[in-house]
């Protein structure tokens, strides 16, 4: 059972990852956002993540693994989409903001997606994911309609 909880501790750790990106991606995002409704929207998001993250340490402490990530994956590997914030931002363009918070949000739900394919993790750390996925699912969806609105 141990390796089991290992691997469940691998799956949340790369979540936090992610959740770690997201908080930092939006809060640069409504740091140069234009908008009075984006920069709010963008902040929304950023606690979220900041609240999904905590949660997520809890998990990963209860499988005995060590939840230190403030700072984001190691790699990068889907955190980089990220950084295509700063680049729409650079100019100021709202559409290019949004379509990069579009595409992390994208991968942040294929990524709840195959964390909850783990059969190992327990009844609550289930209900756990399955609530911010949905959560990161909605926000994909009214950040998908933003997109249409400003192009």
């Amino acid at each position: 059972m141990k390796e089991a909880t290992s691997g469940i501790a691998g799956e949340l750790q790369r979540l936090l990852s992610i959740c770690n990106d997201g908080k930092e991606g939006y809060k640069n995002a409504a740091d140069n956002a234009e908008t009075g409704e984006l920069k709010a929207l963008f902040t929304t998001y950023s606690i979220q993540r900041a609240e999904f993250a905590d949660k997520l340490k809890t998990c990963i402490r209860e499988t005995g693994g060590d939840p230190d990530n403030e700072s984001g994956g190691p790699l990068g590997a889907m955190h980089r989409t990220w950084i295509d914030i700063k680049s729409a931002l650079a100019g100021r363009d709202n559409k290019a903001v949004l379509e990069a918070c579009i595409t992390g949000e994208k991968a942040a739900v294929d990524a709840y997606d195959n964390a909850l394919e783990n059969s190992n993790m327990t009844i609550e750390m289930r209900q756990i994911l399955m609530q911010q996925r949905s959560q990161i699912n909605e926000a994909l969806q009214h950040i998908q309609k933003l997109e249409f609105q400003y192009s």
